[in-house]
């Protein structure tokens, strides 16, 4: 059977997005021939890929995305013995049901947003786009961004903005937009650009490129919002209860995460969850080459956990 429905050069052209850490997943995820392995993330397939040649033919793969844009794509891409699902890595245990599947061998959580939902300039995701201002990465459900703006309170905003982008004028980027919104709803993602400029001390950029070591002003603005209208944080904590249960004995879950909000749960976890044996007492962070490479990468950090007491029944 065919593991990948496309030729190398179709697969490269299908995606831009460039996984990340792919020799750590293998080594530390020790995916063999005949496993049963969950991809939470499917994103742009690189991961699926590389999982599938691990696993062989005699193998299975689950493929969860919750962009209905990437579960397209990747349909067409893999075939038997993958399974593509639209929806969240906190319903592995509904589609194992679905699918009745075993509890899995192992599971690999992606948590960066992908290169090919930045490039879309309809989606918002960028502060370096025009587009609207939507940001879900489910678009079938929820409401944009832009929409989400219009009404929540200054005092909710702020807080947002600070919580989940840890950024330190989010009062001031807050105040500016609720006064701007009384004439002009933000609706686009240069728009909210333009606001987060103008509220932070030094906010734009030079012509000549950011100074060295200088995250963009409008960063952490745009991770605050994104994390909060797709409920990221919520959907990882409710995962990290459910998925050790839909693992074997000495299954092992891989997750790599792109902030320290997301590092800290998973970390904290990792660590309190009886079910669980940590594998990696630190975080694995991508090499030199692969920065240079890939510079996406800078911020990744893999965790590893094993399943190492009895599975109870599986909460379906």
């Amino acid at each position: 059977m065919a593991i990948c429905s496309l030729d190398l050069a179709d697969f490269m052209e299908s995606t831009v997005h460039i996984p990340v850490l792919p020799k750590e997943v293998i080594q530390f995820g020790k995916p063999e021939p005949g496993q049963t392995w969950i991809d939470g993330t499917g994103g742009g397939g690189g991961h699926s890929k590389m999982l599938l040649e691990a696993i062989g033919a005699s193998g299975r793969l689950l493929i969860i995305d919750r962009d209905p844009v990437a579960t397209e794509r990747l349909s067409a891409m893999f075939s038997s013995p993958a399974v593509v699902q639209h929806g969240s890595y906190d319903q592995a245990h509904q589609f194992l049901r679905l699918l009745d599947w075993p509890p899995v061998d192992g599971i690999l959580l992606d948590l960066g947003l992908s290169s090919d939902q930045l490039a879309d300039r309809d989606r918002g995701f960028s502060f370096q786009t025009e587009g609207e201002l939507d940001m879900r990465f489910d678009t079938s459900s929820g409401i944009p961004a832009w929409q989400w703006l219009t009404h929540v309170d200054e005092k909710t905003l702020a807080d947002t903005i600070y919580k989940y982008g840890e950024e330190r004028f989010s009062r001031r980027i807050a105040r500016r937009i609720v006064e701007v919104r009384k004439t002009d709803p933000v609706k686009t993602a240069d728009q909210l650009r333009e606001l987060i400029y103008r509220s932070v001390p030094g906010g734009r950029p030079s012509k000549f490129g950011k100074k060295h070591g200088r995250v963009d002003p409008a960063t952490r603005t745009f991770q605050a919002l994104r994390i909060a209208v797709n409920e990221e944080l919520d959907i990882l904590e409710n995962a990290l209860r459910r998925l050790p249960d839909c693992m074997a004995i000495g299954g092992l879950i891989v997750i790599i995460s792109f902030h320290s909000l997301e590092d800290r749960i998973v970390k904290h976890a990792f660590r309190d969850d009886p079910r669980l044996e940590v594998v990696t007492r630190k975080p694995i962070e991508a090499s030199d080459a692969e920065t240079s490479d890939n510079p996406r990468s800078r911020s990744a950090k893999l965790r590893v956990a094993k399943r190492v007491i009895p599975a109870p029944p599986m909460p379906y």
